[in-house]
């Protein structure tokens, strides 16, 4: 509203259709009505001590009524008016495409209950309730799939672009889609504490949290406002005209890089939240974009953390079957890593496994059991010498892989290897890194002949082995203390304290509470590739903000050189003014996200991204 009256009385006093008289009369009024925001922005600003584009835009103001430039004053009303509505749109629209997310989830939900569907708001939902998810609906708790079967778009969690297939046991997430069967959900997590609600929680507080470089663009603000004023003083002692002072103050606006930064870094953490990462502020969003050292824990984070069988090494005249099912058969009621991996290959190879009549755990050696008058060893060198069994294949122990020996009667039928396996992305995530310029680190606790064989085979440019959770937190600090800038990359609790001493730390989503927390970038599931887009979303951030500075210094500079030199009157001063401010602002905002929705039972979604 005002900037259309300021604009009518403009054009009214520009093409003199109103004597001299009305023109000071409506246009002195205009002029202080409608220029009510720039005053109450400017003199919250002295109060403050501090100098803004409101205040040295109130001077020009004054200075313009004083010397009866009425039109000019109008000009300077009008374009700053216009100048703060495209800022508030700007930041608005960011800010919508971010909280988007809000309203994604249905605000009720279905719940079993004693035989019978009951529909009940969200909030009313505890952890252990069955809610069913109806084809087409949006599911709205993370939990464990208990009944049921079909096929759930995560696109918009996990980042899988394909449907995946959900039965008894499959997990789900809130914020996915339910496309074709109905299934009953045990709820796990609800509302906040669902991976959804972690990306939502994370995005608004992040939204509160400012960069080093927003103080920065704040303080360059008001630098260029100081520039502005001794650059009109200067103006006015050297040509004597005040209009030429006028458009001095009129051209140097820092607006642009005062809000685009802050933009700048909404608008990436926004698109980071929607490709699966939280980043948890401006500040580590800022020192996420100038990482040049990578270190990431081994177990779980570059590889999967699941041991698996990669190799059964039997005796001549004994078949690999005889081998895994003779050790599944002693497994099977064992809670050891290496043991369940073992009877899941059993599994696998559809081999039939009866339940042990004597089971023995002998810790840090293995397990001693009886099947049909049979007796079964399964373990290491040491639990073998014991039981006499001696080793005649003159086979020589694999330094990178866990090996368990096994035996029946007294006699050894061969060697079963397990490994830990390595995620299908973490090679091309290595190679990704190296390519945008920034050195990886491997940390294991694992020994030194694993942690070799790893770093070779992902290709990383430096690892250490045998290292304890103090330990990873030293070489952490000390690669800090060389002056890189380090991003640790951990899931487990032993990977804290070194999260906490990096310059940022990096959480993988799938990992413990206390990792998460530690962390100040989060990767919500498995998938490293996030990570690497996340660093990417966070350079570009930088060079926006960076282009943005450099534009505002060139811009400002030559447009006060211009009206120095009288060739800009306050109305083009005030066309550059807002032209460049709109460019920034445009600039900062491409990268926000972008949301696109589809019908599909009344409650679809879809991230386009770009």
């Amino acid at each position: 509203m005002r900037i259309a009256v300021v604009g009518v009385v403009f054009l009214l006093s520009w093409l003199e259709l109103v004597g001299s008289f009305y023109v000071a009369t409506i246009g002195t009024i205009a002029v202080v009505v409608c220029g009510y925001p720039i005053y109450k922005h400017a003199f919250s600003a002295l109060a403050k001590r501090r100098m803004t584009m409101e205040l040295s835009m109130t001077i020009a103001l004054v200075a313009a009524i004083a010397i009866s430039e009425f039109v000019t004053a109008l000009i300077i009303v009008f374009f700053v008016l216009v100048a703060e509505e495209l800022e508030k749109l700007t930041v608005r629209q960011g800010r919508a495409s971010i909280r988007t997310l809000l309203d994604l989830l249905p605000r009720t939900a279905f719940v079993l209950k004693d035989g019978t569907l009951k529909e009940v708001p969200l909030a009313y939902i505890a952890a252990g309730n069955i809610v069913t998810a109806r084809p087409g609906s949006r599911i709205v708790v993370d939990g464990v799939v208990v009944g049921g079967h079909s096929f759930v778009d995560e696109s918009a969690i996990t980042g899988e672009s394909m449907p995946v297939e959900k039965q008894s046991g499959s997990r789900v997430y809130a914020g996915t889609i339910n496309l074709s069967g109905a299934l009953d959900i045990r709820a796990e997590q609800i509302g906040q504490d669902t991976a959804f609600g972690k990306i939502v929680v994370a995005v608004e507080e992040a939204e509160k949290s400012r960069a080093h470089v927003e103080r920065v663009a704040d303080r360059l603000a008001s630098y260029l406002v100081y520039f502005a004023f001794a650059g009109a003083a200067i103006t006015l002692l050297v040509t004597g005209s005040v209009t030429d002072a006028i458009a001095v103050i009129i051209v140097a606006g820092a607006c642009g890089v005062a809000a685009g930064t802050p933009l700048a870094n909404l608008g990436a953490i926004g698109r980071a939240a929607q490709r699966g990462t939280i980043i948890k502020g401006g500040l580590p969003l800022e020192r996420l974009g100038v990482v040049d050292t990578v270190v990431f824990d081994k177990t779980g984070t570059l590889t999967v953390g699941t041991p698996r069988v990669v190799s059964i090494l039997p005796r001549f005249g004994v078949t690999p079957e005889e081998v895994l099912g003779a050790a599944a058969v002693a497994e099977s009621l064992s809670e050891h890593p290496l043991g369940e991996a073992i009877v899941r290959a059993s599994q696998e190879a559809s081999l039939t496994v009866e339940r042990p009549e004597r089971f023995q755990y002998v810790p840090g050696r293995g397990i001693i059991s009886r099947s049909r008058h049979d007796e079964i060893v399964v373990g290491n060198r040491e639990l073998l010498d014991e039981r006499g069994i001696k080793e005649t294949d003159n086979h020589q122990p694999c330094k990178h892989l866990s090996e368990v020996l096994v035996a029946r009667n007294g006699r050894l039928l061969g060697r079963i290897h397990v490994a830990d396996s390595l995620r299908p992305e973490s090679k091309a995530v290595i190679s990704a890194l190296k390519d945008l310029g920034i050195k990886t680190f491997l940390m294991t606790g694992d020994t030194e002949a694993i942690g070799r064989k790893v770093a070779h085979e992902l290709g990383v440019d430096e690892y250490a082995a045998n290292l304890r959770p103090d330990d990873k937190r030293k070489r952490v600090a000390d690669l800090v203390a060389q002056g890189r800038k380090v991003a640790m990359v951990g899931d487990g609790i032993n990977d804290a304290p070194a999260l906490a001493e990096a310059t940022v730390g990096v959480a993988i989503g799938s990992g413990t509470d206390v990792a998460i927390e530690s962390a100040s970038v989060v990767v919500i599931g498995n998938d490293l590739t996030r990570f690497v887009d996340a660093v990417k979303i966070a350079r570009q951030a930088k060079l926006i903000i960076a282009t943005n500075f450099v534009g505002t210094i060139v811009v400002d500079a030559l447009g006060m050189v211009l009206a120095f030199m009288g060739m800009l009157n306050p109305l083009v001063a005030a066309f550059i003014h807002v032209g460049s401010e709109v460019f920034f602002l445009a600039n900062s905002a491409r990268l926000f996200p972008s949301f696109s929705f589809r019908k599909a039972g009344g409650d679809n979604f879809q991230s386009k991204g770009d």
